[in-house]
C-alpha cells in the first residue's frame, strides 16, 4: 500500500507546530513537500526523515498555539 498525502495541516500536528513554522521552513529550510496546483502535500516519511537529517534547529519551531 502506498503512503497517503498530508496537508499542511497533517504535518504541522505531526510535529507539534504552527502551520507558519511548516510553511516557514518549505521556503527557508528546504522541508520535502510537492506543491498540487494551489496545496501542499508532503509524505510523512520524507518529513521524518529530513527532520532526523537536522533540517530544522532546535529554537527554529514555533510550538502550536503559539501563532
Amino acid at each position: 500500500m502506498t503512503e497517503p498525502w498530508a496537508s499542511v495541516e497533517d504535518v504541522a500536528k505531526h510535529l507539534g507546530v504552527a502551520k507558519d513554522s511548516v510553511y516557514r521552513w518549505i521556503d527557508h529550510r528546504g522541508l520535502p513537500a510537492h506543491k498540487i496546483g494551489r496545496l501542499w502535500k508532503f509524505k510523512l516519511s520524507e518529513v521524518d526523515e529530513w527532520v532526523r537529517a537536522g533540517g530544522v534547529d532546535d529554537g527554529d519551531a514555533t510550538p502550536e498555539g503559539d501563532h
